[in-house]
């Protein structure tokens, strides 16, 4: 048998394939990221709460929780290079997402590389088939990666913020009929814990009874919670509270005009929503829907008129 057939197929396989080596090679390493990646998410499947001293944390998100395998050994090299003033705001938006204990400003950094990462290796093997992607295209998609997980955490952040004003209403009126019953303020936010729907504003509550449980100041404890949440209407509220400590006032007449204010102020949000869809909806209606509205109109008229031979 003749083996000079074969090495000439083989010489056209590597050079007439137009699939050049590098674009061979780099699918083979994407592939084994997806596979270790995929190993790490079976491997690390937790409940979707963890117990800890500190009470149940939430899960991590998808991408720490598949990647800890690349991202912790990374996050241990990126924490030195890491400014104090860029840790400080990645730990402020993680606490305002409720993320600060289970993700760490050094793992959410390692996290935006590896997603830089994992955007230049999807697109080296989509582009494949062509040939080579250009440098641009390549620095294009590590950017695009890089940048997904900070829209990540705005929607989280955003979402979490409309729990948290959507649920409070609900909250001061079991506060308020708790005081109101006898209860003092701290008994009254554990039956609004233990009673109320799950959901952030819960969470809140429960770190507040944990941080007075472990012998920390209520002012204080009231203050960290406005700072976690980073809205006014829990800044308000805190601050009515405090002060009506400070000067031995009753609570529950604070309580019931706190929650009649944020229930006016739900109300004119959806006023808000309400008013600013029309507008909203105009650019889709001008793009995409008046544009096959009218071709869908003009369609028997311009084949009459073209039958007839008035368009020629």
């Amino acid at each position: 048998m003749n083996p000079a057939p074969m090495s000439a197929g083989l010489v056209s396989f590597s050079g007439d394939s137009g699939l050049p080596m590098l674009a061979i090679v780099a699918a083979l390493a994407a592939s084994v990221v997806l596979a270790v990646l995929w190993l790490a998410g079976f491997l690390a499947a937790r409940p979707a709460h963890t117990q800890s001293a500190a009470g149940p944390q939430p899960r991590p998100p998808l991408l720490w929780r598949w990647g800890a395998p690349l991202i912790d050994p990374l996050a241990a090299h990126l924490g030195a290079w890491l400014a104090a003033h860029t840790r400080f705001a990645i730990l402020d938006r993680l606490r305002r997402a409720g993320l600060e204990a289970v993700i760490g400003a050094d793992r959410y950094a390692a996290g935006k590389v590896l997603a830089g990462a994992i955007g230049i290796v999807v697109v080296s093997v989509a582009w494949s088939p062509a040939g080579v992607a250009p440098f641009f295209v390549l620095c294009a998609a590590g950017g695009l990666g890089f940048l997904l997980p900070d829209t990540w955490l705005s929607d989280r952040i955003a979402q979490r913020q409309r729990a948290v004003l959507r649920e409070l209403p609900f909250y001061l009126d079991v506060i308020t009929l708790a005081v109101e019953s006898g209860l003092n303020l701290a008994s009254a936010l554990s039956q609004a814990a233990d009673k109320g729907p799950p959901g952030p504003l819960r969470q809140e509550f429960e770190r507040v009874l944990r941080d007075l449980r472990a012998g920390r100041v209520r002012a204080e404890a009231l203050r960290a919670m406005a700072e976690r949440l980073a809205l006014p209407a829990v800044g308000s509220l805190v601050s009515a509270l405090i002060v009506a400590e400070q000067q031995g006032s009753a609570l529950a007449p604070i309580l019931r005009a706190q929650a009649e204010q944020r229930r006016n102020e739900r109300f004119q949000r959806a006023e808000k929503l309400a008013m600013e869809a029309p507008v909203k909806m105009l650019l889709p209606l001008l793009v995409f829907i008046f544009p096959c509205t009218f071709a869908v109109l003009l369609f028997p008229i311009v084949g009459r008129m073209l039958m007839e031979g008035w368009l020629k």
